[in-house]
């Protein structure tokens, strides 16, 4: 019944190792438009209105915040242009800083990313509900946090199905946000066509005046206040780099593809917006958006408009949650890559048997929960909070660029992309301090300590991964002998003699359990047989040559313990399998082998640390206990041999 369950909500197991599959699962430019780019388009709905609304009385300023706004979204779309040709495997902002300034820059850049995806999925979401209860009465916001949660899991559930297959079903709601949005802002700006050209001789007559009364310095003070507050509308910009590996070939043409429909979109409707609020001279309302507020002036008090008012409020709801979807899109590869570097435990890079990163959703939906009840939902905190995360995303990633750049001066337009680099890297780290300077009070200290907490966390893991690592690596030119080619000849195997099947994950511990039960059963067993599974995880699933090499680097283990037994005169072959659970993968292998050979006694190691604890035991898979629950409950008998590190 659960399986059956399980195969409803979650649908039927993917073949990791057929290339249709992949191609199957690959997204092209309009579709990562959507499931990847929504998280900057939503940003649209808030990151306009905060700007507006710090300017206060001198709404004026707003065009320039709106030229600004758009310049901002096109420079920082063409800087990651570059960080999408230098990593067209994926990884952004994190793989950037990792590999062109230092792992310990990236570990930053990585955490500050997490925090930024589960803000991202938090924000949408809290917006999201905001925007459906602007045309609701306001006894019913009492609700709105359990409808914003309930949200979160719905899409949690959906993206355990699979990313494309979310990405169809919201398809509508984008397409009719952008056509309903791009048709008000025309015709808003276009019904105030007259006012129009008055906008920049008003504006440029209130900065004088301003200029004269409080001073230059005042005047610039408050517009770079307002552009900050407004550093949400960039938001979401760097999901397509920290995610080419999702895209159709050629994936760097099919990134940069979607780096310019984002772009477009998202400084059309953010500097639209913007000048909309200005035109039609937007106030804030209570309980209500000022996009709800100009759109319902725009629209009229008629049936008609109203029910186009409703609708359009509705798919900024449904924008918002597809934007929300962009954070469980991105932010479990983002983990898989920092687990694949060692700063996280190595079950971040686990696939389900529908090729997502499982574990990784699940903890983004966990979080994202938290972070939406601990704020209330309240989209003001939670923008400062979102904001100054990915900036120093933004900041970091572009100066790798530049120090990309700076390295390779021997091509011919290095120059340019240098200066366009360290451009983009002085707004983004400006926009920074600005934020950091007007809101940490505010709650901008909140996120920079949510995120050093992350740093440590990773750095005492990193610790322990490396002790291991080493320890493994002493043991592999300890215990790993060469081979020769003289004595590798076949010898035939009786299915019916004692037989030792013996499990393997790597090369030191496989010959530490090999040599431990030839030590501790002397003679005992005339066959060796071994079982090993090729896990696809996140790491090696990133392309067709990384799937190839982990194939490899299995397959040529399994050719030496059958090379080494063969070199001593001993019956030995091995069995090998590739998929996504290798605890299922092993079990299917030891049936398959408990039925060939009947009198076989099956043996596998687990590591053993001097102080054992919830940590360590997390940091670690447990699959040498799963595979002695399985084997003894079915008879057979499997004996788990101490490694101690």
């Amino acid at each position: 019944m659960l399986d059956r369950i399980k195969l409803i909500l979650l649908g039927a197991p993917l073949n990791p190792m057929q290339s249709v599959t992949r191609d199957k699962l690959a997204l092209v430019a309009f579709l990562a438009w959507i499931g990847l780019g929504a998280d900057a388009l939503s940003s649209s709905c808030y990151g306009p209105e905060e700007a507006y609304l710090a300017l206060g009385v001198n709404s004026n300023l707003a065009i320039f915040i709106s030229v600004f706004t758009i310049a901002t979204v096109f420079i920082i779309s063409l800087g990651y242009n570059q960080v999408i040709e230098l990593f067209p495997s994926g990884g952004g902002g994190y793989k950037v800083a990792t590999k062109l300034l230092h792992p310990y820059v990236g570990l930053v850049s990585g955490a500050a990313l997490i925090v930024d995806y589960v803000l991202t999925i938090a924000i949408s979401v809290a917006s999201g509900a905001d925007a459906i209860f602007s045309f609701l009465p306001l006894g019913m916001a009492e609700y709105k946090l359990y409808l914003a949660g309930g949200f979160i899991v719905l899409l949690m559930m959906m993206n355990l199905r699979g990313r494309k297959e979310t990405i169809i079903v919201l398809l509508p709601i984008f397409l009719g946000f952008i056509i309903l949005h791009v048709g008000l802002i025309i015709y808003g700006i276009a019904a105030h066509a007259q006012g129009l050209s008055h906008v920049v001789p008003d504006a440029l007559l209130q900065t004088n005046l301003m200029a004269q009364s409080i001073g230059w310095f005042a005047v610039i003070g408050l517009m770079l206040h307002a552009y900050s507050l407004g550093s949400g509308t960039y938001t979401g910009i760097e999901a397509v780099s920290n995610n080419v590996q999702h895209l159709a070939v050629p994936r760097v043409q099919t990134g940069k593809r979607t780096m310019l429909y984002m772009a477009v979109s998202l400084s059309f409707l953010a500097g639209g917006l913007i000048l909309l609020y200005l035109l039609w001279n937007a106030a804030p309302v209570p309980g209500k958006t000022l996009n709800a507020v100009v759109f319902s002036s725009i629209l009229g008090d008629s049936w008609t408009g109203q029910t186009l008012l409703v609708l359009t409020l509705e798919l900024e709801a449904g924008l918002l949650l597809i934007a929300a979807n962009a954070g469980f899109a991105a932010g479990p590869s983002v983990l898989a890559n920092m687990a694949a570097d060692g700063w996280l435990p190595k079950r971040f890079q686990y696939l389900s048997n529908r090729l997502v990163v499982q574990n990784g959703l699940i903890l983004f939906g966990v979080m994202a929960c938290l972070v939406l009840f601990w704020t209330k939902g309240k989209v003001t905190l939670l923008v400062v909070l979102y904001s100054i995360n990915v900036f120093i995303t933004f900041t970091l990633s572009l100066l790798g660029v530049a120090v990309y750049w700076a390295r390779h001066r021997n091509t011919p337009t290095w120059f340019w992309h240098f200066l366009f680099s360290i451009l983009a890297c002085v707004i983004t780290a400006s926009i920074l301090c600005i934020t950091l300077y007007y809101k940490f009070l505010g709650g901008g200290w909140t996120t920079l300590v949510i995120t050093a907490i992350i740093v440590v966390t990773c750095l005492f893991i990193r610790r322990h991964y490396h002790f291991v690592k080493n320890k493994l690596s002493a043991l592999d030119s300890l215990l790993c002998q060469p081979i020769t080619d003289e004595h590798d000849t076949p010898h035939v195997l009786d299915p019916q003699a004692p037989t030792a099947i013996i499990f393997l994950n790597s090369m030191s511990v496989g010959m530490h359990t090999l040599l431990s039960v030839m030590r501790l059963f002397p003679g005992q067993f005339k066959n060796y047989v071994f079982l090993s599974v090729g896990e696809v995880d996140a790491e090696s699933y990133r392309g067709e040559y990384e799937l190839a090499a982990m194939e490899n680097k299995v397959n040529g283990m399994m050719d030496y313990f059958v090379k080494y037994c063969h070199q001593y005169q001993i019956p030995a072959e091995a069995y090998t399998a590739f998929g996504t659970d290798s605890v299922y993968e092993l079990e299917r292998l030891a049936d398959q082998v408990g039925a060939r050979y009947p009198h076989g006694i099956y043996f596998t190691s687990r590591l053993i640390f001097p102080h054992e604890n919830f940590i360590k035991w997390y940091l670690h898979n447990q699959t040498p206990l799963l595979l002695q629950h399985y084997l003894h409950f079915r008879g057979k008998e499997l004996m788990i041999l101490p490694m101690k590190m």
